[in-house]
């Protein structure tokens, strides 16, 4: 530090004295800028690809990575931690360490939980998949899983994806790839809504999908079965866009008035899994014009949500861009998360940021 020279008035001494430069304000996290009834959340990085990459695990090893997590998010979800392959590795065996770990650190840090996810098609272990079991059997797996998984956390899990991703892009029932429906039937769906119920009677249950921001035929599909199952009395509570967005597609522009239909139904509404991808230039760096559009896209989002009365859960799918699931899906593709590897903050965050600061939204905080 720059040192500066005090005259006292009994000597002309000169005492050499540091400045201590005044601490700038620090800036409000996110959860702390969001209106009341919001929760801002994050996925927690762990298996999936990860297991893949030359690091160890985000979530237990690195310390700043928690600071984030911790400091700027209201909500936690776990990005691989509660699926099957990596909760029920065997038929007779659950290995909970590392979900039990995240919803511990939320509780720690008052954080709400969104479990995902319970029926879906993917990232199955193979024992399901592959041991030919009978209907009878496979119904009661199912059973079984939702009664112990839902029932292990009951109180500690507010929101739940039941269903995740069981349309496929033309509003389809995914009949062949998805073991449940394809073995069970339809009706298995409302089955699962029934026994998360009952397993916890507090927790809100969602679907869950991708690419039905906009109105289209797989939201379409989402917005006949909800009609349908809350005619039987099955408890659907909730229906969440994932928003994985890109960059070349364009923004879905009519995401608010789709988010409000289903509202309209009585569902509470979520943005689940958004993160804004683009296709990096050569040398993987993004523009500034890049850095722009999605930091506007990241804005638009969030002002959909907040524009929704029923939308109380707002979630970015994992920080920063190392630990993305982008680039090993999509070749050539990345810098899609709100942070930089170093963590410091993009335009994208600043854009999120700036637009809770803003909200004039007024709304209580949802039952749980």
């Amino acid at each position: 530090m720059k040192p500066i020279r005090l005259a006292t008035t009994a000597a002309a001494a000169v005492l050499l004295l540091p400045v201590h430069a005044e601490a700038a304000p620090q800036a409000p996290a996110l959860r702390d800028a969001a209106p009341d009834g919001l929760a801002v959340g994050s996925a927690v990085a762990g298996g999936g690809h990860h297991d893949e990459q030359p690091y160890p695990d985000p979530f237990t090893a690195d310390q700043p990575y928690r600071d984030v997590l911790s400091r700027e998010f209201s909500s936690l979800s776990p990005e691989n931690q509660m699926k099957w392959e990596y909760l029920h590795p065997a038929r007779d065996t659950y290995e909970f360490g590392t979900a039990d770990a995240i919803v511990d650190f939320a509780e720690q840090h008052g954080q709400v939980m969104r479990g995902h996810t319970l029926l879906w098609h993917s990232q199955n272990p193979e024992w399901l998949e592959n041991g030919g079991f009978s209907p009878e059997e496979l119904r009661e797996i199912l059973h079984e899983h939702i009664t112990t998984v839902v029932g292990r956390y009951a109180g500690r899990i507010q929101q739940w994806d039941v269903a995740n991703e069981i349309f496929d892009e033309s509003g389809n029932l995914r009949t062949t790839d998805n073991i449940w429906i394809r073995e069970l039937g339809p009706g298995i769906i409302a089955d699962a809504f029934r026994w998360t119920h009952e397993a916890d009677p507090h927790a809100k249950l969602f679907f869950n999908d991708y690419g039905v921001e906009g109105d289209n035929a797989k939201s379409d599909a989402y917005y006949a079965l909800v009609q349908d199952l809350l005619a039987q009395g099955v408890p659907v509570q909730g229906f969440s866009a994932q928003a994985h967005l890109n960059l070349d597609d364009g923004f879905p522009a009519d995401l608010t008035q789709n988010l409000q239909r289903f509202a309209d139904l009585g569902l509470e509404t979520a943005i689940t899994e958004l993160d804004v991808r683009m296709t990096l230039p050569q040398g993987g760096a993004p523009t500034p014009q890049q850095l722009t559009e999605q930091a506007d896209y990241y804005r638009r989002a969030l002002q959909s949500c907040l524009d929704v009365s029923s939308c109380h859960s707002f979630t970015v799918w994992g920080l920063p861009d190392k630990y993305s699931w982008v680039p090993g899906t999509f070749p050539n593709q990345g810098a899609a998360t709100i942070y930089w590897d170093d963590f410091t903050p993009k335009p994208a965050y600043d854009a999120l940021l700036e637009t809770l600061s803003a909200s004039e939204r007024k709304s209580g905080k949802p039952e749980n």
